[in-house]
């Protein structure tokens, strides 16, 4: 089964991943822990160029192509594989991200995003889309707070980033029996209880 984790800056996607990779590892499934972009040693470094403060003068088509070299090298590489082998692979972040950011927040045209996105995923599409969703304002404060992780996407203008988010909940109602939203303002326990609750409904797990 192939899941990922969606949702705007400071949505606490990232915390969540590991334990919740721990617990589905202590319910007896092989669990494969990924990122976007990242995850292969060609995507961390296209992560790297991404994400730097330097390249503020980064044209939208050319972040948006970046993203899926990042993504194809990914897929090929680890998630198929993987997921051939049996494994649930658990992603901090995938496709929909690109819709999100590069579609809804930069404003470029949804169809052409789609077909770059088919063409680097080979139409590989999540069995299940949880999204974190945390009001704009509190997600970029969370991440000022951690200040090392400031990237140049968090920069952004805070209208980008309302855009983001009202695109993530558009997504998330265009297919509703893929996506699951949460609210993840509330505190982190509770937020990584929801997850747990979603998975163990969805894996169909007795109850802990």
């Amino acid at each position: 089964m192939f899941i990922t984790l969606e949702g705007p800056e400071g949505s606490g996607k990232t915390s969540h991943l590991t334990p919740l990779a721990e617990w589905l590892t202590a319910r007896g499934y092989r669990v494969l822990t990924s990122r976007e972009p990242g995850g292969t040693p060609i995507g961390e470094q296209i992560r790297a160029v991404l994400h730097s403060l330097q390249n503020q003068d980064m044209h939208p088509r050319a972040e948006t192509l970046l993203y899926q070299a990042a993504r194809a090298q990914l897929v090929e590489q680890v998630i198929r594989p993987r997921l051939a082998e049996g494994y649930l692979v658990l992603c901090d972040r995938y496709a929909d991200s690109t819709l999100a950011y590069q579609g809804y927040g930069h404003q470029q045209d949804l169809a052409q995003v789609r077909a770059l996105i088919q063409y680097a995923t080979g139409g590989l599409i999540p069995d299940l889309t949880i999204l974190l969703d945390v009001d704009v304002e509190m997600g970029l404060a969370r991440k000022r707070q951690r200040a090392t992780e400031w990237n140049r996407l968090d920069a952004y203008a805070i209208a980008f980033h309302q855009r983001v988010r009202a695109g993530y909940l558009e997504l998330a109602r265009l297919e509703p029996q893929r996506w699951v939203v949460l609210d993840a303002s509330r505190p982190w326990e509770e937020v990584q209880a929801a997850l747990r609750e979603t998975l163990q409904r969805r894996l169909s797990l007795p109850a802990a």
